[in-house]
Formats: structure tokens, C-alpha cells, sequence
């Protein structure tokens, strides 16, 4: 992409805008509402006690994007879209855009983060937020088609015992169950994240194969007694140190001959500047502490967690290495 003129440098700054008002309806959950009662804006400010005009003017850019209908001053939301953004659809997006609004605030300190030398803890910012489940890594039910291919990638087998170390609502605990019959699991997360990891489960007729473990993983060990162990979208976060950490607890969770499946995002041992991989490098930033994570730098935190062997499943954008007799895949 180039940026020859002036205006192309202006429209990208102004691209967070877009962004804003997306994320601020997800977070108010207009679409929701509007789908469930078409409404105007004076009617729906009365109900969500909000500013009238403020709720107009975003209504108003919301139908300017094409995500509300707007007839005769109702709006309502747009049938196209409605199954990403409501929450009673099973397509819904809107857990992992309101986990990139609980982001906005983490990137809005890059300025300062970058100019030092004090840093934000980011494990301070984790445990302020409860409810952060990584649904952008695809805990969330829009990850449903993701988890399903990394599963099929992986392939249980004879595992009996799972433990997804940070599941959020269950999104791969689910899949692993649906491709293994004879498999049960232990969800570990915090327990305000575990009582939607219930719901959800409940709702996939799963509740009775799983076990539901409150707790934190930087605080607490894990239980034990399991075959196979997840890590899905939480290395990225941490330091070297904090890795090695859990990769120890993973290891004390697992019998021998038990396996680790780590899904993450990686970037190329060159550290290249593709652009997707450079932003999510940036993000990365912003909510851990440490070195860029390259595969062999993850692997290095591996080894000294008692991380051994590798095995790497076929696919693009894979890595992988293992322990405990222990393979241990990477995917993004």
C-alpha cells in the first residue's frame, strides 16, 4: 500500500473512527436492541437513559455504515449484518468486539509506552478484567470454525483428559469434545469467566463432560491428572519468565506421555514486517511485557519449562514443539 498523497496519510489516521463507533454500539448492544424493537432515537435513549442527541449522532453514523436501517426516523439493524452483532445468534461477533473495545484503552497508551520508561503491568491490567477471555485468539462463538480446523489439525486420539488452561466460554473445549466421544475435560479460568464458560457449555449439551475449575493460572497451580492441555492464545501475552512458569504448571497437570498443544500467534524467524503480523506484534505489546516472540524464542521458554520434543502439524502457519513425551503444535 502507498501513501503518495496526503489525503491517503489522512484517511488512515481518521480510520480509527469507523472503529469507535462500531466498538461503542457493541458495547451499549444497539444492534441487539434495534433488532429485537426496531426504535427512534428519542425512544431508545428513554430506555438506555442516554444522551439524546449523542445517541442520535451515533445511530445516525451507524446508518451511514450500513450496520442500521433507517426509515422514517426508526432505526433498526441491518438484516445483512444482524448475525454477527446480536447476541442471540450463534454467528455472533460481538464477545470479540468487546474485547477489542477493552483493547482501545490498552492501545490508546502507546505513546506513552513507547516513550518510557514506565510501562503498565499488563498482568495488573488481566486480572482488572475478568471477563477477558482472548475471544479475539477465538474463544468467542465466531472462533467456532477456527477451533474445529485446529482440532481436526491436532487429532485427540486416544487422549482422555483435557484441560483448557484459560478456556473462556469453552469455544475448543467444545470442539475437542464434539470430534472425541470418549473425551472429558477441565476448563480452568477466572471464576467470573467461568460462569459463561457453564452457560455455554450447558447450551451445547456438554455441562456433564466437563469440569469447571476457578482460579488463575499466574497465581494458582493447575489440576492435575490430564493427557492433554491447551494453551490457546495466552503465551503471546506474557515474558519469557512468565511463560516458562506456566509451561511448568502445564507440565505438572499432565500424566507421562501426555500432550501439550499450544495455539498462539508467531511471527517468521526473520521477524518480518508483514503487515498483518506487524500489528498484531504492536498488540502483543501493548498487553504483555517482554521480547518480541519469535517461535524460537517460544521454544527456547519451552525447553526450560520442561518442553522437549516437537511435532508440527500440516497446515500453513504453523509451529510447534513439545514435552513430557509431549508434542505441542502452534497455529494462527
Amino acid at each position: 500500500m502507498s501513501y503518495d498523497t496526503p489525503e491517503a496519510v489522512l484517511k488512515l489516521a481518521r480510520q480509527f473512527m469507523e472503529s469507535r463507533i462500531l466498538l461503542s454500539a457493541a458495547e451499549m448492544n444497539l444492534f441487539t436492541r434495534l433488532d429485537d424493537e426496531p426504535s427512534s432515537a428519542g425512544d431508545l435513549a428513554g430506555r438506555l437513559h442516554a444522551d439524546p442527541r449523542g445517541l442520535t449522532v451515533l445511530l445516525d453514523a451507524l446508518a451511514a455504515m450500513g450496520l442500521l436501517a433507517k426509515q422514517a426516523g426508526i432505526y433498526r439493524t441491518a438484516p445483512a449484518a444482524a448475525p454477527f452483532l446480536t447476541d442471540k445468534s450463534p454467528r455472533s461477533v460481538r464477545p470479540m468486539l468487546l474485547h477489542a473495545a477493552h483493547l482501545w484503552e490498552s492501545w490508546s497508551n502507546l505513546t506513552p509506552i513507547v516513550r518510557g520508561p514506565v510501562r503498565p503491568s499488563p498482568r495488573n491490567r488481566r486480572r482488572r478484567t475478568p471477563t477477558n477471555c482472548r475471544p479475539s485468539s477465538g474463544h468467542a462463538r465466531g472462533g467456532t470454525p477456527l477451533a474445529r480446523k485446529i482440532v481436526t489439525a491436532i487429532q485427540p486420539g486416544p487422549a482422555r483428559n483435557l484441560i483448557d488452561v484459560g478456556g473462556a466460554s469453552g469455544t475448543y473445549t467444545i470442539a475437542f469434545l464434539q470430534a472425541a466421544p470418549e473425551l472429558k475435560a477441565t476448563l480452568f479460568d477466572r471464576p467470573a469467566v467461568i460462569q459463561m464458560a457453564r452457560k455455554r457449555l450447558a447450551e451445547a449439551g456438554m455441562l456433564d463432560r466437563v469440569r469447571l475449575v476457578a482460579g488463575d493460572f499466574y497465581r494458582n497451580e493447575l489440576p492435575d491428572g490430564h493427557d492433554l492441555a491447551l494453551l490457546s492464545a495466552i503465551i503471546h501475552q506474557n515474558s519469557p519468565g512468565e511463560n516458562v512458569d506456566l509451561f511448568q504448571k502445564v507440565f505438572r497437570a499432565l500424566i507421562p506421555g501426555g500432550r501439550i498443544v499450544i495455539r498462539d500467534h508467531v511471527m517468521e524467524p526473520d521477524r518480518g514486517a508483514e503487515r498483518r503480523r506487524d500489528l498484531r506484534r504492536q498488540h502483543a505489546r501493548q498487553t504483555r511485557k517482554g521480547a518480541r516472540r519469535t517461535p524460537m524464542t517460544k521454544s527456547g521458554a519451552g525447553s526450560r519449562g520442561g518442553i522437549r520434543q516437537c511435532a508440527v502439524p500440516q497446515g500453513r502457519g504453523t509451529h510447534g514443539w513439545a514435552g513430557r513425551s509431549v508434542q505441542a503444535v502452534t497455529g494462527c
